[in-house]
């Protein structure tokens, strides 16, 4: 083992050139600059602007001229049903989005990992097994499922969280598997493997180092997935009425006749921000993809 723990520094050091590499094409990619850019202008929004526009659920309109009120000089976006500024809301709305986004996609990436490395590497039946659950997810219509296990199990964030990371793990365990079983039969794993390392060694510090490049291109794909599954949820009623989401405020817009009474303002912003985030992250899901995916990156 002396051998492997000696070539293991070498190998961090060539991971990290190669990720700082990577990073770098993608920053010198237009598409990638663009959505780089998206995304920093939204995370700022979203952590930064709630500080120092901060939102107070309670602080409602006193008179019906405050109701659904357009966009003035002390409400920029105007305000909502309850006469409440919708920037501020919007700022805030942002916030819980992206956190839904992320660790939905968090949980999602850790369990479609897990599975996707053992259904790889492993060469018996339960190889075809993990392949045969992940097969089920993958043939039934998500968004469905999301929405039936939302209304039955409860509208909390959290319980939205899991229903979400736990129902869009299946096209990551998919990837996964299929570069592990290229890897598995590479000759450094055979070489690895006769110096006496444990099955548990080789795929966990060898075979998962080499798989990370391409989960971490898909993670960006599958947080934008996230953060349109949470707005639909929200959208659809089955959000979480205590904590105030893009897609909370879609729902309440529509349901208070926004539309039909001309309240662009209340509509706009959150459509707007939900529509930049999840393109930022397809932006730059997209052109990591390209570097990082050896078929792609010869095209």
């Amino acid at each position: 083992m002396s051998a492997l723990a000696a070539a293991a520094p070498e190998q961090d050091r060539g991971r990290v050139a190669a990720a700082r590499a990577a990073m770098g094409l993608a920053w010198s990619d237009p598409i990638g600059r663009v959505g780089f850019l998206l995304l920093a202008l939204s995370v700022a929004l979203a952590v930064v602007g709630p500080v120092v526009f901060p939102f107070d659920p309670t602080a409602v309109g006193k008179t019906a001229a405050d109701i659904l009120r357009g966009p003035t000089a002390a409400h920029w976006l105007g305000t909502d049903e309850l006469g409440r500024d919708v920037f501020r809301e919007t700022l805030a709305g942002a916030q819980v989005s992206l956190l839904v986004g992320l660790l939905a996609t968090a949980i999602s990436m850790v369990a479609g990992t897990a599975v996707g490395l053992s259904a790889g590497y492993s060469r018996g039946w339960l190889g075809g097994l993990m392949m045969r659950v992940t097969d089920f997810f993958l043939v039934i219509p998500t968004l469905p499922l999301i929405i039936v296990l939302a209304a039955v199990v409860g509208q909390s964030l959290g319980v939205i969280i899991l229903v979400i990371g736990l129902t869009s793990w299946a096209s990551t365990a998919r990837i996964v598997r299929s570069q592990v079983l290229t890897l598995r039969e590479r000759v450094f794993v055979e070489r690895i493997r006769a110096l006496g390392a444990t099955d548990w060694r080789i795929a966990t510090v060898h075979i998962l180092p080499n798989v990370l490049p391409l989960i971490f291109a898909n993670t960006v794909l599958v947080i934008a997935g996230s953060i349109l599954a949470e707005a639909t949820l929200a959208f659809l009623g089955l959000g979480d009425p205590t904590h105030t989401s893009w897609g909370t405020m879609l729902h309440s817009a529509f349901t208070n006749g926004a539309s039909s009474r001309g309240a662009w303002w209340y509509l706009v912003p959150p459509g707007i921000g939900i529509v930049i985030v999840v393109l930022a992250f397809t932006l730059i899901g997209y052109t990591l993809d390209r570097i990082l995916n050896p078929r792609l990156r010869n095209r």
